[in-house]
């Protein structure tokens, strides 16, 4: 099972932030939560230049970015 961070409701650049911590800690597998389509597009093009894969799934206005070494 994937780690989840929840950045839901947290203005950027912090659910950038939150996710390099998760990458700088190892997690190789996690998904991300959020709610605005700019973290999305940040957290996407960070994870794809730090070499994961990002997916991403949008359910109500919220998104998950699953990212996968």
């Amino acid at each position: 099972m994937a780690n989840t961070i929840d950045a839901r409701g947290r203005s950027c650049p912090e659910p950038v932030i939150m996710t390099k911590n998760a990458i700088d800690s190892g997690y190789n597998d996690f998904e991300v939560l959020v709610d605005a389509k700019v973290a999305v597009e940040n957290i996407k093009r960070f994870a794809t230049n730090q070499g994961f894969n990002v997916t991403v799934e949008e359910n109500d206005g919220e998104f998950t970015l699953n990212i996968r070494k």
